[in-house]
């Protein structure tokens, strides 16, 4: 650039765009009125670049300056008459900021997405069940045992420490209040009823919940990411069959298997505390039992478990498809 020519040249597109607007926003303009562009050594120049050009022109010519093109190439002026005939609407477009509205429809859109994705998931699933049910061939038995074991036999040693633990706790919070009433052998009742009913069903959907959902939901996705789930269809099997299936029955009957075994090793542990703390001794406490602790309180427990593993089992795996 001399006193009155700026020389232009390289490539004037998108990925220069940046560059152009830095060197353009600090460069020093002649003072003189008559500035010639000499843009004969532009090699290239898309839409973004004839709208910088353009701006800057403009600018120019707003300061008084008389500002003329020589050299440009018959289709950049093509483009430069392109963006000139509608820079009003250019001019007029603002950064696009998410309003409150669009941001709300958005999280709509996409909770109806999901939940329509799910119900297609488990309809899916409910079907493929049914044809395992009708042709029990379908169901991949040693997957299904595999599972069985991970998700069943190694849950034994924390599923019964997180019962015997929940057995000794709500017998010790119920001691004190029962022995101020001499009302002693009702720990049995408190122990009994709560653990069966609700205590033993919820902390083992939460531990399998926790311990196999998760490691569903981390080994589909893994398989998606290194598309292995892309290989399954590829070789005419179904991801439903191979990896949902076996896990959904193996939950099914591990979930109240663990139940059960929970019951009993919290029972164990509130009639430790009930002798240690209340004096109740375990002939006593088998006694109470069986005519406190209905037959009812244990089926409603249990009747609990399978709809826990099915949930589980299906928000697992379709967190990982």
């Amino acid at each position: 650039m001399n006193d009155s020519v700026i020389r232009c040249e390289g490539s004037w597109t998108i990925p220069h765009l940046t560059m152009l607007n830095t060197l353009l926003t600090t460069i020093q303009w002649p003072a003189v009125e008559d500035v010639v562009w000499d843009v004969m050594n532009i090699r290239a120049m898309d839409t973004g670049g004839a709208m910088v050009l353009y701006r800057t022109l403009t600018e120019l010519r707003s300061q008084g300056k008389q500002v003329s093109l020589e050299g440009l190439r018959p289709e950049f002026d093509d483009l430069l008459q392109m963006v000139s005939s509608h820079w009003d609407r250019v001019c007029e477009v603002t950064p696009a900021t998410e309003r409150f509205q669009e941001r709300v429809q958005g999280w709509i859109a996409q909770q109806i997405r999901q939940g329509l994705n799910g119900v297609g998931f488990v309809g899916e699933a409910a079907v493929q069940c049914f044809r395992a049910f009708r042709q029990p061939s379908l169901i991949r038995w040693k997957a299904l045992f595999h599972s069985l074991e991970l998700d069943g036999f190694h849950a034994l040693p924390i599923t019964g420490l997180l019962a015997f633990l929940m057995g000794v706790v709500i017998a010790y919070q119920g001691a004190e209040q029962l022995r101020q009433f001499g009302a002693n052998i009702f720990v049995v009742d408190l122990v009994g009823i709560s653990l069966f009913r609700e205590i033993s069903p919820l902390i083992v959907a939460i531990l399998i919940a926790g311990r196999s959902g998760s490691a569903y939901a981390a080994q589909i996705g893994t398989m998606k990411v290194t598309e292995e789930l892309d290989a399954v269809r590829t070789l005419g099997l179904s991801p439903m069959q191979l990896l949902v299936l076996p896990r959904v029955f193996a939950l099914v009957i591990a979930v109240p298997l663990l139940t059960v075994y929970a019951d009993i090793l919290g029972m164990i542990g509130g009639a430790l505390i009930a002798f240690n703390q209340l004096n109740v001794s375990g002939v006593e406490f088998v006694e109470r039992f069986e005519e406190a602790v209905a037959l009812r309180h244990f089926f409603i427990g249990i009747g609990k478990a399978p709809w826990f593993a099915v949930i589980i089992a299906l928000v697992g795996c379709y967190q990982g498809f």
